[in-house]
């Protein structure tokens, strides 16, 4: 599945399905670094994520013995499933190269840093999460934050207002 342009021409970048986004994620968090990961899924979970269900809220990715797992993601069982039924909260392993385990191990160990998943999307009818490497912002940071997107907002009000001469 490859995006194209209104002339009718492909583009190199595959279109992303997004099924599920954690909008809170940059609010809580200074993002540092974003990983593409794939996630190893049984079948009722994939059928469940075409289906356009899955929630990203509390969901966070620890690395043990060497391999990236994400938990808390909640994929809800498929609705036409049987037995075979999925645990909607079950552990799901990430599957990165070794270099990026290898370095996440080090900067999550270095410094005071947490892996967050941003989304969950579809790309070549492959689920991939995108995975945040981020420092928890304090309240005051927050407050910060909002303050400097107020202020963004009131410049450019303005400056719409005086581009339309009022």
């Amino acid at each position: 599945m490859v995006a194209k342009k209104a002339a009718g021409k492909r583009t190199d970048k595959p279109a992303k399905q997004i099924i599920a986004s954690n909008r809170k994620a940059r609010h809580n968090y200074s993002i540092l670094d974003v990983y593409e990961a794939g996630v190893a899924l049984v079948g009722t979970e994939v059928k469940s994520l075409r289906a356009g269900q899955a929630s990203l809220v509390d969901a966070f990715a620890t690395v043990d013995d060497g391999e990236v797992w994400l938990r808390n993601m909640h994929i809800p069982e498929y609705r036409h499933g049987s037995w075979t039924n999925h645990d909607p909260r079950r552990t799901r392993k990430l599957l990165l190269h070794r270099r990026q385990i290898d370095t996440l191990i080090g900067k999550i160990r270095d410094g005071n840093l947490t892996l967050v998943p941003l989304s969950v999307y579809f790309t070549e009818g492959k689920v991939k999460v995108e995975l945040a490497l981020a420092r928890g912002k304090q309240a005051h940071d927050k407050r910060q934050d909002l303050a400097r997107r107020d202020a963004q907002r009131e410049v450019s009000r303005a400056l719409g207002r005086r581009a339309k001469g009022m």
